[in-house]
């Protein structure tokens, strides 16, 4: 099979011929259609993930495709089945655990998805609606599942509840249609008033170009009467403050993203004062995944690169101009 590998930070993926994989016994093999990628992927790349890391790494997470064989254990009737591969493998169900975050794919030591096939627990692949591309199926591992832990993995918002989500990329998309499926309103940052002008397509009441608007978390406020209930925080330390000021006392703010970078000075007395909960979000489990894509919520997939253009793939996600997710169809 062909599969992709990391080559250096700043290097070109490499391409390469690898022996097919064989299921174990509990697990299937996995004919990859389709995959996903997402700031992380950019992150592992650079090297910068965290501790140590496999340099040779097959990279990306999300990815769906067709079950072509099984291990035992597993029963027969599977081959065949149209399934997306949970972005960690070895989380169930129940709380997070460092043991669970460490099957997740492609970062760390464990390879990922941008390749023929691979081989998964049987438990990991979750059929999907078989009115979803294998794109579509691709986008939801991570952003679907980490948007839906983002509003429902805590208090969980509620019909004529407030979410402001910052920008357009997959999880901000993904938490916007969740938000308005379950009858909140939503505010929507960007720095492009035509993304905006998307998400208000999409069901956004209003928006903020956080370029125009300094203090934009102010505006956010004044929008929602008083803030937002909940903030699905993808800056992360360069934007935070910000959100601070959006949410409303007692509200709440999922940490998912640091594309602003990993640090900087954040007002606690803000956060103490105003009784604002923040809960930092790793995604979720097979169990979140799986309710996640019951919802009938269909992901916005912006554009599709060929498997041969992989690293063009990259480059458009890093370029930063995407509306949802950006996904590379690997099988026929």
């Amino acid at each position: 099979m062909r599969a992709y590998r990391l080559n250096g930070p700043k290097a070109p993926l490499k391409l390469v011929e690898e022996p097919d994989p064989m299921p174990a016994a509990g697990q299937v093999v996995v004919d990859v259609k389709a995959a996903t990628l997402n700031y992380r992927d950019t992150i592992v790349q650079s090297g910068r993930y965290g501790g140590q890391q496999k340099t040779d790494l097959i990279p990306l997470s999300d990815g769906a495709g067709v079950i072509s064989a099984v291990g035992d254990g597993v029963s027969t009737a599977r081959i065949g089945e149209r399934v997306a591969v949970a972005f960690m493998p070895g989380w169930l169900d129940g709380p997070f655990s460092a043991a669970k975050q460490a099957s997740a794919l492609g970062g760390g030591f464990v390879d990922g998805v941008l390749a023929e096939r691979i081989a998964v627990p049987a438990a990991a692949a979750v059929p999907f609606p078989d009115d979803w591309g294998f794109e579509e199926a691709a986008a939801y591992p991570c952003a679907g599942v980490t948007a839906w832990s983002c509003l429902f993995g805590g208090r969980g918002i509620r019909p004529g509840g407030t979410v402001l989500v910052e920008g357009t990329g997959g999880v901000s998309t993904f938490a916007l249609q969740f938000a308005r499926a379950a009858g909140a309103r939503v505010i929507a940052t960007s720095s492009s008033d035509e993304k905006l002008a998307h998400a208000r397509a999409l069901g956004a009441e209003a928006g903020v170009n956080y370029r125009h608007v300094a203090r934009w978390g102010d505006r956010v406020a004044e929008i929602a009467g008083g803030g937002v209930d909940l903030v699905v925080e993808v800056g992360g330390s360069g934007t935070l403050n910000e959100a601070l000021r959006a949410v409303r006392p007692g509200g709440e703010i999922a940490l998912v993203g640091v594309l602003t970078g990993f640090d900087g000075a954040i007002n606690t007395s803000a956060i103490l004062m105003n009784g604002v909960d923040i809960r930092g979000i790793y995604v979720g489990s097979i169990g979140d995944l799986r309710q996640a894509m019951r919802s009938g919520v269909r992901p916005i997939v912006h554009e599709v690169f060929a498997f041969k253009d992989a690293d063009k793939a990259y480059a458009h996600l890093r370029a930063g101009g995407h509306r949802g997710k950006i996904a590379i169809r690997i099988g026929g």
